[in-house]
């Protein structure tokens, strides 16, 4: 049985668990083969052109924006 304090927990684990990608430790390394997968799916159909060498922390970024222009991700 789920108690309202067990909501409320996991509501406030997942928020904390949300971090801004310019605060994130891994920031600056090379995007992860997923980001770089999804990344290609999300320009294609956006038709939109992607920077080489992008971090992971833009990467993020970048998935935001076009998933707000594509209307994926709502």
């Amino acid at each position: 049985m789920t108690t309202m304090t067990d909501r409320a927990n996991e509501q406030a684990d997942q928020s904390a668990a949300i971090k801004d990608p310019d605060e994130w430790v891994t920031g600056d390394e090379p995007p992860t083969a997923a980001q770089e997968s999804y990344l290609g799916t999300l320009a294609r159909e956006a038709n939109a052109e992607l920077p080489s060498n992008l971090t992971k922390a833009e990467a993020s970024k970048r998935i935001d924006e076009l998933q707000a222009e594509t209307g994926r991700g709502q």
